[in-house]
């Protein structure tokens, strides 16, 4: 196993495995990963701050085992800040990466994906955001969840309510929209949520479901109105995926959605790590309003 000791930002890290290959039929290694956060962090730590993350690692890479780690490993070094949160009836001790260097050493475990809950770890059960994850059955695509996501920017904007919308590295769209008041609960959020998913599925029965049942899915859109909950995460925005190539969760701007429901070309709202990158370092993050926008649900 091959090793090396870097210094970021002051702090010494012992780095292992840097040729692992972890997206084989790609040639992304490990150091192509770490390479990637480090870019990205300026960009992904606002996002990350003060939250209780979840690591999908990938030891193996995306073609091998995975798993969850909500527990902080043990053999985290002293300067890793942490946060005990309840779960499941269970007080666990979650990592929090507020800086580069937990950053690095997270990457380091192969954790390619990054997890958060909608709340910050100083008000676990206060959501700063409310979350439509946009999931495409069977016989549905990208054209689908682009017309749903113009739906629902169109109905929020119509209640006064901006909302931000990002690719989820995968099949789908995550439509957000973001509260940062400190005054909401997920009881709220989630029941917002659900009228909203059922509004839509009643206007759009040949478009839209909000039942989880995958014999409700085929041919239609998924608005998976669930996640709305303390108890769930959401992948990170910048975050990689373990796909078979590199693609992350990525910020798309209206007017991109509009020009690929017009004209075709869904298939190019999938951006890679290379893209991503040169995306924000030439246009800053596209997704900071949901950090800054304060804003009030309408009771339902």
């Amino acid at each position: 196993m091959s090793r090396k000791i870097a210094e970021v930002a002051g702090k010494r890290l012992f780095l292992s495995n840097l040729e692992k290959d972890l997206y084989p039929s790609y040639g992304f290694t490990k150091a192509h990963v770490l390479s990637y956060y480090r870019r990205m962090a300026p960009f992904i730590l606002p996002h990350l701050k003060n939250r209780a993350l979840t690591l999908k690692r990938y030891p193996e890479g995306v073609e091998g085992e995975f798993f969850f780690e909500k527990r902080c490993p043990s053999h985290r070094p002293p300067w890793v800040k942490t946060a005990g949160i309840s779960h499941g009836g269970e007080l666990l001790t979650f990592c929090v990466v507020n800086d580069l260097n937990t950053l690095m050493w997270v990457e380091n475990l192969a954790s390619l994906e990054l997890h958060v809950p909608l709340a910050r770890t100083n008000s676990p059960e206060t959501p700063d955001s409310v979350v439509f994850d946009l999931d495409p059955g069977d016989g549905a695509g990208m054209p689908d969840c682009i017309r749903v996501a113009l739906i629902l920017r169109d109905l929020f904007s119509g209640l006064r309510l901006v909302s931000f919308v990002k690719t989820s590295g995968q099949k789908g769209l995550h439509v957000c929209v973001p509260l940062n008041r400190g005054e909401a609960t997920f009881a709220h959020t989630k029941r917002y949520a659900r009228a909203v998913a059922e509004v839509l599925q009643r206007s759009y029965p040949e478009l839209v479901t909000a039942r989880m049942a995958k014999e409700h899915r085929k041919g239609k859109v998924f608005i998976n109105w669930s996640q709305n909950d303390a108890a769930k995460t959401m992948i990170c925005v910048y975050s990689l995926r373990a796909r078979e190539k590199p693609t992350v969760s990525f910020p798309l701007s209206w007017e991109e959605l509009e020009k690929a429901a017009r004209h075709g070309g869904a298939e190019k709202l999938q951006v890679l790590h290379s893209e991503a990158v040169s995306r924000v370092e030439r246009d800053g993050d596209h997704f900071r309003g949901m950090l800054l926008r304060k804003q009030r649900l309408p009771h339902p």
